[in-house]
């Protein structure tokens, strides 16, 4: 965790997150580093919460103070019977990332990983409205994602190696976006070489290929990448995954997912801050504490 410039008091306000486990979580510093450089009185700590605590530890957040916290695994659906209401984006997601403990006592979460992954496409010059988009996975990752692309207006391919919890999850995000373009395909070699030939940007939303299996894919090894012109990689360990080195070397364009972790976090800092967050200086940590672990 990146080390606090001044001492901690009972004025400092306090903000966290909430997981199991959350030791190797980049959050701390990345949060901290962003509080040192606008020399504010907040800290940003750990808080590694069994499941059979969830409940006790969101109520916690308001008995202790604190101004609220991100979620991560095992705990993104757990904490949402336990809040006072959701955002229209945790609600179509099924999932929360971040918690606001207003000045009243107020508790209410939201997801900002749609937000993180559109802002950073939008970063990369990366325009979707009209776009063929194919999406691996149909998990946590993968709900924020569809989601995402969908309220941008892109037409979304989902392809998950279960093809039931693809199809649920296009009937959910399309229950709340109604207007949006979905299909659903096998993830199979045969199906993907298809597709390649008809999407121009491909988003990998599996943890595969993620450290340790540094060298495992999520696209097949005998298919070319056809059409595509943009492969986004959500795994940040390491940071030039199987996937997109191979992409690279069909002459796709590749982006790992350390600047949607980013803007993640800068969005929901926003919400606890209310000011604008410093995400070149967010960014920097993260690659700090990348390379230091």
């Amino acid at each position: 965790m990146a080390s606090l410039t001044h001492a901690l008091t009972a004025h400092t306000r306090l903000v966290g997150i909430i997981g199991w486990p959350v030791k190797h979580s980049l959050s701390p510093s990345m949060h901290n580093a962003a509080f040192a450089a606008r020399g504010m009185d907040w800290a940003y700590v750990p808080l590694p919460v069994s499941p059979k605590w969830v409940k006790e530890a969101v109520l916690g957040l308001r008995a202790l103070g604190f101004r609220g916290a991100n979620v991560t695994v095992p705990h993104k659906e757990q904490v949402i019977p336990f809040l006072d209401h959701l955002t229209p984006e945790a609600q179509a997601i099924g999932a929360v990332n971040t918690i606001v403990v207003e000045e009243d006592g107020r508790i209410w979460g939201t997801n900002t990983d749609a937000d993180g992954f559109l802002n950073d496409l939008l970063a990369h010059d990366v325009q979707v409205e009209g776009e063929p988009v194919l999406v691996l996975g149909a998990g946590g990752a993968a709900r924020a994602v569809v989601y995402a692309l969908a309220r941008a207006g892109a037409r979304v391919t989902i392809a998950n190696r279960t093809l039931g919890r693809a199809v649920e999850l296009a009937r959910q995000i399309h229950m709340v976006l109604p207007g949006a373009s979905f299909r659903v395909v096998e993830f199979s070699a045969e199906s993907l070489t298809r597709e390649a030939e008809a999407h121009t940007i491909l988003v990998n939303a599996t943890s595969v290929g993620m450290w340790p299996d540094v060298e495992a894919s999520p696209w097949p090894s005998s298919t070319g990448f056809g059409r595509i012109k943009v492969v986004y990689d959500l795994v940040y360990r390491p940071r030039l995954t199987r996937l997109l080195r191979d992409a690279q070397a069909w002459g796709c364009r590749v982006i790992d997912g350390l600047g949607m972790l980013v803007r993640q976090g800068a969005e929901s800092w926003r919400l606890w801050t209310g000011q604008v967050p410093p995400v070149d200086i967010m960014r920097q940590a993260v690659e700090e504490a990348l390379r230091e672990g």
